[in-house]
């Protein structure tokens, strides 16, 4: 039997939810902890494959990505509680541990797992602004695909909408009176493009350690700050009638802003990124191959390379070999006319 049936109306789509994934010793294995967990577990690999280029050492940054994850739940978790509405975690402060209910706030999990992975970085003797910019990506990744965990538990959705992609189901009924925003959506496929874009930047255009962390920064309060203008289930300030994201990604656009603006002319870079910044900071490509850049560009590019390098190299060893026989046949040239000199001498010595 699923948990829910949510409909896209004007798409003609309907789904049957259901929250548990499979049961194992009556344990019930929810899909929002999957989704999660594979957010997680790509966003490490993502982080693992890029230490090469970012010149980070891989088994130095497991520590630091282990104890990120542990201070991410931390935060995520402290975060929800400390904004909550209502009383429920001061009569019961043992329910604070029992996070089978839900409640994690996504600002809380990335100040804690960015907190304990500073401090891990610092204790491994890591550069913290470079493991900052492959925390970045990771985050956009985790986010990307934990946000399909709030479609599934039919969560985090926004206000009432006609729109094309407008979302129904016996949630929004309650909440909204009908079909909603599916916010859900919106912030995944923003992250995703996000990831795409800073992906492309630190591989080619980073100018420094840490930009590309300040740009996530950015581009995430940005897209969150409209986006949690939608939402119908969002946390208040227990003081004013403020949205506790909106309120966290205003101030986190601003303060990125002003530190891009502060270091807008440094150019201190360990890993990839810009080439002339790099080679200024004496980083090479191990698989650097160089183009004539004057030759037309071709998807054989280093195909061609290759076969002009060794065109040139038989080219080379042709005019060798031709010096090679030239020089010999001016020898034998030079010892004929000796003997015939030497012939006739003695010719003429006999005559």
């Amino acid at each position: 039997m699923s948990d829910y049936t949510v409909q896209f109306p004007n798409l003609g789509m309907t789904f049957e939810i259901n929250t548990t994934a499979f049961t194992i010793f009556g344990l019930e294995v929810k899909w929002y902890g999957i989704l999660i967990a594979v957010g997680f577990l790509l966003a490490f690999i993502y982080a693992l494959c890029s230490c090469k280029k970012m010149r980070i050492d891989q088994d130095k940054l497991i520590d630091v990505v282990i104890v990120g994850i542990i201070g991410g739940i931390i935060g995520a978790r402290l975060y929800y509680v400390l904004f909550y509405a209502g009383d429920k975690y001061l009569k019961d402060p043992l329910s604070i541990f029992n996070i089978t209910e839900g409640g994690l706030g996504i600002y809380g999990g990335i100040i804690g797992g960015l907190g304990f992975g500073a401090i891990m970085a610092k204790i491994r003797k890591l550069k913290i602004a470079p493991v900052l910019d492959v925390a970045a990506l990771g985050f956009l990744i985790g986010q990307c695909i934990g946000r399909w965990g709030n479609f599934v538990n039919q969560e985090a959705f926004g206000t009432a909408t006609d729109l094309p992609w407008a979302m129904s189901s016996e949630n929004t009924v309650i909440e909204v009176g009908g079909a909603a925003h599916p916010c859900f959506l919106y912030e995944s496929l923003w992250c995703l493009v996000g990831f795409i874009l800073l992906h492309l930047f630190t591989r080619k255009l980073r100018r420094y350690d840490g930009q590309t962390f300040l740009l996530y920064v950015i581009w995430y309060g940005i897209g969150r700050f409209f986006i949690e203008s939608l939402r119908t289930d969002s946390l208040l300030t227990p003081i004013f009638d403020l949205r506790i994201s909106q309120l966290v990604a205003a101030v986190s656009v601003l303060a990125g802003i002003v530190l891009l603006i502060v270091f807008r002319n440094r150019t201190v870079l360990t890993g990839c990124g810009n080439k002339k910044i790099m080679e200024l900071n004496g980083i090479h490509d191990e698989v650097e191959v160089k183009f004539d850049e004057s030759a037309p560009s071709t998807i054989f590019g280093d195909l061609e390379v290759e076969l002009d390098e060794e065109d040139a190299l038989e080219d080379g060893e042709k005019e060798a070999e031709e010096e090679t026989e030239m020089e010999i046949e001016d020898v034998e040239e030079v010892e004929e006319g000796d003997e015939k000199e030497t012939e006739e001498e003695e010719e003429n010595e006999n005559g």
